[in-house]
């Protein structure tokens, strides 16, 4: 009778050892812990992890035959749900002790870039997909889906817009700021007439300007007093002197004045919100012009590019870890 030590050296217990090993089954001390927690080894496991996706490879495999029956199917889709169960406590374990993160939630997605049903929870393989009451499901989850993505489609036109969508940019241009000022001013010389004819004061005089930020309103009496002075100014020769000697020694001084205003002006905008600021500043000695400023708002470019970097370091964090960051 045969030694054990010879048995061991035989061609078919080697034979069955390495098919034991193929199948998972391997020897009492070999045999894979049932809670990922007890191992401590960091190697033992990813040794475990990757014989837990070998059955499901070949478990995953074996469900695509066409001879089997509906129970046995039922039971393949089972086992194979199992051991991703199981596969998910070996990768929170690896996590834990240190290791790569394989924990990837990336939805499964068909031609049409949807997301496919059933991928989530319990999960369908192979002919498990074609069982009586499945398939209805599928179908089911599908419209629900649809449904969905076309209200989904109708309001995401809404959704993520900019500052322009809600009319912040509209005034960058300046057009919108001229044709309201247009319209201003058409109202304004239209109140002007109503007044003027509510009062019974003479219709061919001249209707002011409408004062602006930037332009101060001059009363009417002024603008009456220049002109009958220039009207009395106007005669023969000692008159025409007087008016070219002033614009000749105006012209240097308003040419000076408006390179002057039209190099360091700032605008009219930014110029009164500084100013209400700096006189709210006076009032409150704890504050600063700067405190009272409006806020800066970030532009479109720069939402974007926070968002991206956003999105990089979730990727980052999620392939490798916090310490990978």
């Amino acid at each position: 009778m045969a030694r054990n030590e010879e048995k061991a050296q035989s061609m078919l217990y080697r034979f069955r050892e390495a098919q034991a090993a193929e199948l998972g089954l391997g020897t009492r001390a070999d045999r894979r812990p049932k809670m990922a927690s007890a191992c401590k080894s960091l190697r033992e496991c990813e040794r475990w992890r990757g014989e837990i996706l070998r059955e499901i490879s070949r478990k995953v495999s074996k469900i695509q035959d066409a001879g089997l029956t509906d129970y046995e199917v039922r039971d393949l889709n089972d086992e194979i749900n199992k051991l991703m169960r199981e596969k998910r406590h070996w990768e929170n374990q690896i996590v834990a002790l240190g290791g790569a993160n394989y924990r990837r939630n990336v939805a499964m997605l068909d031609d049409d870039g949807k997301e496919v049903p059933g991928t989530k929870g319990y999960k369908y393989f192979g002919r498990a997909k074609d069982l009586p009451g499945v398939r209805e499901l599928f179908q089911s989850r599908k419209k629900e889906e649809e449904e969905e993505n076309q209200a989904l489609a109708y309001y995401k036109k809404f959704m993520n817009q900019g500052p322009s969508y809600y009319g912040d940019t509209d005034e960058d241009d300046g057009t919108l700021l001229q044709y309201e000022r247009a319209a201003e001013e058409e109202d304004w010389e239209e109140a002007y007439s109503n007044l003027r004819e509510t009062l019974g004061l003479p219709s061919d005089g001249p209707i002011p300007k409408l004062p602006g930020p930037d332009q101060p309103a001059a009363p009417p009496s002024l603008v009456d007093g220049q002109g009958s002075s220039t009207k009395r100014k106007t005669g023969e020769g000692d008159a025409e002197g007087d008016v070219d000697m002033t614009t000749l020694e105006d012209d240097p001084k308003r040419a000076k004045g408006n390179k002057k205003s039209d190099v360091s002006a700032p605008p009219p905008a930014v110029d009164a919100a500084h100013t209400h600021a700096a006189a709210a500043a006076a009032y409150i000695p704890f504050l600063r012009t700067e405190n009272l400023l409006p806020p800066t708002l970030p532009t479109r470019q720069e939402m974007e590019m926070v968002l991206l970097a956003l999105r990089k370091q979730a990727l980052v964090e999620e392939y490798f870890g916090e310490e990978g960051s």
